[in-house]
């Protein structure tokens, strides 16, 4: 069985969060590309085929309306998670919790004011068709 081989992985004219260069994990992604290492390439192409066996039985899906039909497809998965730093982290977190909030307060409105209603922010036949 062959191991995976960072050296090999080209990460040339783009930014790449796992890998600085060729052989060389960013500071961030060190343990988890030590963690890969101890694995064949076979080893990672089962656990990636178990992943999506495992997303097809439990119904994972999403609808894709823009081929004409409502085509239900299996949620893509990739066995090797996107390291993000902690610093980079804190900022995508801090987003993400004011855009929950914006969006509970949105739906909040909708179901009790609608404040957009009257204040033409949202047609009203959208809401009531």
């Amino acid at each position: 069985m062959s191991q995976v081989n960072w050296n090999n992985y080209a990460c040339r004219d783009y930014y790449d969060e796992l890998l600085a260069a060729p052989g060389k994990p960013r500071a961030s992604a060190d343990e988890l590309c030590n963690m890969l290492a101890r694995f064949s390439a076979e080893e990672l192409a089962e656990r990636k085929t178990a992943a999506e066996i495992a997303i097809r039985t439990m119904g994972i899906t999403f609808t894709v309306y823009s081929e004409g039909t409502m085509i239900d497809r299996a949620w893509p998965f990739d066995i090797v998670p996107r390291i993000i730093p902690a610093s980079e982290w804190r900022k995508t977190e801090a987003g993400l919790k004011q855009r929950v909030q914006a969006l509970n307060l949105f739906i909040d409105d909708l179901y009790h004011d609608q404040k957009v209603i009257k204040d033409k922010v949202l047609p009203a036949e959208v809401l009531n068709p």
